[in-house]
């Protein structure tokens, strides 16, 4: 038995435990479409502990089998990580104050940036960040307007009107 292999299929199961503890926790009133709020959490739930089941079962039956060998590099590449890292934290921080849109086109070229520096490409022009900009703003901005004027859900605008 591979130890390494059954402690991930272990903490799987852990974590599918969890969540349905949780799930229990949660009132089942059926809301709109005839599910309560603790469907999605049982779902979830259930799978994660029919994963662990089956990874700790592989485990124990001899291991990943035909596992391929790890494309990509030895280790990680950490100042890509730190950037996509900064990107979701900056992304979360700034979301209430300067809205949805902003706050995605920021996180998307601050992703870009760890995404490129991890394929030694790296620019760190202002071309390249205005470029990177624009493509987020696209990207978000029909995102936005899709959940504000099509499914009446409110996310953080800079201006009250919907649009921004």
């Amino acid at each position: 038995m591979n130890m390494r292999q059954a402690l991930v299929g272990g903490g799987t199961l852990v974590i599918g435990v969890v969540l349905v503890a949780g799930a229990m926790q949660i009132s089942s009133e059926a809301g709109y479409g005839g599910v309560g709020p603790n469907f999605l959490p049982w779902v979830v739930g259930i799978a994660l502990l029919a994963c662990g089941a089956f990874l700790v079962w592989e485990a124990s039956s001899g291991g990943y089998r035909a596992m391929e060998t790890p494309s990509g590099a030895e280790h990680g590449h950490w100042p890509g990580f730190v950037w996509v890292s900064v990107a979701i934290l900056v992304n979360a921080a700034l979301i209430t104050t300067i809205g949805f849109i902003l706050s995605c086109a920021l996180c998307f070229v601050l992703a870009v940036r760890g995404f490129k520096s991890a394929e030694g490409r790296l620019d760190l022009s202002p071309q390249a960040w205005l470029i990177d900009l624009a493509i987020g703003a696209a990207i978000a901005a029909p995102v936005y307007w899709m959940f504000t004027k099509l499914l009446a859900i409110n996310l953080p605008g800079l201006t009250s009107t919907g649009w921004l």
